[in-house]
């Protein structure tokens, strides 16, 4: 990973953990001590099972978090964009990532070693207690999509998938903001690169969908959210 500087305070992410509590007055004395990366699309930048570097928080960019599952085989858990905070799952607990991350795009990233997060975890309550709250508000999203895949069957894991892709990144000309390959979504999903490819063929035979160049557009989100709604 290349070296670059980034600001906290010129900062856009209104989301970032970091940016919100800039207002606390012992966090000026931390800030300047981050470190900020680039990431070429593709690059793994943590890796499951390897020491924490403190946590990361992607000022540009968008990345996939990943686990290791039966076999060997990797699935997607969890994708993130501008603002977000990777690496927590392991941090203050086995001191080792849970998970693995890479970048789905040239990406941004600041890191705050775990030196730094220590001293601020202790020095700042406020923080320390939003972070309590930042880490039931992530467990109660990963225990209700266990239970939610769960129930599903796989064209409405995909639908689900492709939902909250739109929900997550947008779109523009009813294109989403985020270009996943057909094996990316398959390991969202917890299913084979060919059922995601029928499922697609069969959305857009259905005008629910439309794919150009590979990207996909959601033509009727409604009908969409209406297959998945009882999930819900």
């Amino acid at each position: 990973m290349r070296g670059i500087t980034t600001d906290c305070t010129s900062c856009i992410n209104a989301n970032c953990f970091i940016k919100k509590h800039l207002h606390l007055e012992k966090m000026q004395d931390y800030i300047m001590e981050k470190t900020n990366y680039t990431c070429k699309k593709g690059q793994q930048f943590m890796i499951e099972g390897a020491p924490i570097q403190g946590l990361y928080f992607i000022y540009k960019g968008k990345v996939k978090v990943l686990k290791t599952g039966i076999y060997g085989k990797e699935q997607i858990v969890r994708l993130t964009t501008d603002g977000d905070t990777l690496g927590f799952r392991g941090f203050g607990t086995s001191n080792r990532y849970l998970i693995a991350a890479s970048a789905i795009e040239d990406t941004v990233l600041c890191n705050f070693s775990n030196d730094i997060m220590h001293s601020i975890l202790k020095s700042i309550p406020e923080f320390t207690y939003d972070m309590m709250l930042f880490y039931a508000e992530e467990l109660n999203k990963s225990e209700n999509r266990v239970k939610k895949i769960a129930q599903m069957n796989v064209r409405e894991r995909v639908i689900d998938i492709l939902l909250y892709l739109l929900k997550k990144f947008g779109h523009t000309n009813n294109l989403l903001n985020i270009n996943l390959s057909r094996k990316e979504i398959a390991d969202f999903a917890g299913t084979t690169d060919e059922q995601v490819t029928r499922i697609l063929s069969s959305l857009k035979k259905e005008g629910l969908i439309k794919i150009v160049n590979k990207r996909i557009g959601l033509l009727q989100a409604d009908k969409l959210n209406a297959e998945i709604i009882e999930h819900k």
